[in-house]
């Protein structure tokens, strides 16, 4: 079988879209899967304002011809970026059954950073998922909010964590605990509930972001580390006494569970992403109070975060994938088909009125 992958986040960018497709991708070949990926550096692409390291395609109406190369026996959408969207509209044009996945609260970042209402961007998830045969997302509560805004067809996908590469190691004595976070640096991660904590602990951010230079301005006494990748990754996590997830708005966060494998205990808000990952007692501690989650992860033993990430292998979530995609040879088009009449108007490739969003 072959699988056509369309993605707007891919290598070199770091963040869970990747990482969880990357995994997949290898476990896929395990059960007989082949993957193709249509991602952005096989297009002219220009910097996403704002996220430098994120580049987005400008051309990405060539994207039927790679398709017609291909000839897969199943589609899938990744993301809902301009390659998404071109591979959307010729799925429908064409009448081409495709799954998609949804892994992120787009509508509760932009309502962040541009104060975007809600209601606007969660219509436009919706007309872009509709047509799915399935939509993966990532946990049970985030499967229940999109099904009580009007999504359909939602498959509880999960996440999983390479345990062999994450794993614990030795840690040095210290006079008091070192804090760790990892991830975009950026307004919608919410650092700041993590660097003003009230806490007498060295605090450690790994990774980058719009948000990086304004934040070692106003914490001076944090670190910040850049990327790191691997082997450098690994003993971040592992050298933390725990870790700390101030982010509201993610669906699931995949550091945890790498935190988790290195033994390290996760410290975050009870909402949804740590509710779904974080059993509390047993590898983190969740509180509206976040300086109280961090000192009750505090206490957890390491043994036990290892013990749970290893229940959490790739191989269930690819077998899961593989399930849900809609399997059909995918032959090149003559002409223009009309979608297929049992989508009725889930099909329409005409963007909603935003403006109705805003009643």
């Amino acid at each position: 079988m072959k699988l056509l992958l369309v993605t707007d986040a891919w290598s070199p960018q770091t963040n869970g879209v990747v990482t969880t497709f990357q995994q997949v991708i290898g476990e896929l070949g395990k059960l007989g899967v082949s993957t193709r990926v249509i991602e952005p550096s096989a297009f002219r692409s220009a910097p996403l304002p704002g996220y430098s390291e994120i580049r987005v395609a400008l051309d990405s109406w060539r994207i039927g011809r790679m398709v017609d190369a291909e000839r897969p026996d199943a589609v899938h959408i990744a993301t809902e970026g301009p390659l998404g969207l071109a591979a959307r509209r010729l799925f429908l044009r064409r009448g081409i059954p495709f799954s998609t996945s949804l892994h992120t609260k787009f509508p509760e970042y932009l309502h962040v950073r541009f104060r975007l209402p809600l209601a606007v961007g969660y219509r436009w998830l919706r007309w872009f998922h509709r047509p799915a045969t399935a939509t993966l997302v990532t946990t049970e509560s985030h499967r229940a909010e999109l099904a009580a805004r009007g999504f359909e067809r939602l498959v509880v996908w999960g996440r999983g964590v390479n345990t062999v590469d994450f794993a614990p190691a030795p840690r040095a004595p210290r006079d008091r605990p070192k804090l760790l976070y990892v991830g975009r640096v950026a307004v919608e991660k919410n650092l700041d509930a993590f660097l003003r904590l009230d806490v007498n602990a060295n605090k450690i951010v790994v990774g980058d972001g719009p948000a990086r230079a304004a934040l070692e301005a106003r914490y001076p006494d944090a670190r910040f580390l850049g990327y790191r990748h691997g082997a450098a990754l690994a003993a971040c996590y592992a050298d933390a006494d725990a870790f700390v997830f101030p982010s509201r708005t993610d669906t699931f966060g995949l550091v945890m569970l790498e935190a988790n494998a290195c033994g390290t205990p996760v410290a975050a808000f009870p909402v949804t992403g740590p509710k779904d990952v974080v059993v509390e007692g047993l590898n983190g501690a969740l509180d509206a109070d976040l300086a109280r989650a961090v000192h009750r992860a505090l206490r957890i033993d390491r043994g036990a975060c290892r013990c749970f990430a290893l229940r959490h292998g790739w191989g269930a979530i690819a077998e899961r994938l593989r399930q849900h995609l809609h399997y059909g040879l995918v032959a090149p088009a003559k002409s223009p088909a009309a979608p297929t009449a049992s989508r009725g108007r889930a099909a329409t490739s005409t963007p909603p009125d935003f403006r109705r969003g805003l009643r």
